[in-house]
């Protein structure tokens, strides 16, 4: 039988209401899903937010991380109720490396982020930019709102650093979004061949999740039926 429980996790910038798209796809589909809204404070305190939802759920869980919620779900993947992990355009730290230091380490030529310096230790994307780079397939006043509601990042959230690796003892699946601006398509696929993944590739902003959220339920929907 299919897994019925889903737990979606949000990465930097945004919160969860922006999985509700991918969200509709699955309640009409007869699954049970619970959206975490991480602190965004630090990265043991989302590890922690998201392992008490997979908590409230009775049964096995797909755990489903966007960016910055791929990290936190490869740590909190760890719980004994995590069947199944599933990346969407996100990061797949391995032993002892952090969102920073995947970023530091980014290909040559790869495109930057425009993310502001920091101030009192938390990030924010440049308004003007966040569009070309975070949503460029979401309908422009929609991304506006998205650039004018963003999530501080906590600079200590993206330096905590994966201790084990739930992918390295659980199955996996990842969408890559081709067309991405904020995570390169190749460091994508680079470590979703590292954690032995099911790929999915479709065109699409970092933002898929918004833009095409049909795409990302049914990806979910194969981790659900394949776990």
């Amino acid at each position: 039988m299919a897994i019925k429980n889903v737990v979606l996790v949000h990465g930097n910038f945004v919160d969860g209401s922006g999985w509700q798209g991918v969200y509709d796809h699955l309640t009409a589909d007869g699954y049970r899903v619970a959206v975490v809204q991480i602190p965004n404070l630090s990265f043991g305190g989302d590890v922690g937010a998201t392992r008490q939802v997979v908590d409230s759920l009775d049964g096995p869980v797909v755990l489903v991380g966007h960016s910055y919620g791929g990290a936190v779900i490869t740590e909190a993947g760890n719980h004994p109720n995590v069947a199944a992990l599933v990346y969407i355009t996100a990061f797949a730290p391995d032993t002892g490396e952090s969102v920073s230091s995947l970023i530091a380490g980014a290909p040559p030529g790869a495109p930057l982020p425009p993310i502001l310096p920091p101030v009192n230790g938390f990030l924010l994307l440049d308004r003007d930019k966040f569009a070309a780079a975070f949503a460029a397939d979401v309908p422009g006043k929609l991304a506006a709102f998205m650039a004018d509601s963003q999530l501080p990042a906590a600079t200590e959230a993206l330096d905590g650093a994966v201790t084990e690796p739930a992918w390295r003892s659980k199955p996996s699946w990842y969408l890559v979004s081709a067309d991405d601006h904020m995570i390169p398509p190749a460091a994508q696929r680079a470590m979703s061949e590292r954690a032995k993944a099911t790929v999915t590739e479709t065109p699409g902003s970092h933002a898929v999740y918004v833009s095409r959220p049909a795409v990302v339920a049914a990806v979910i929907s194969q981790a659900a039926e394949g776990a």
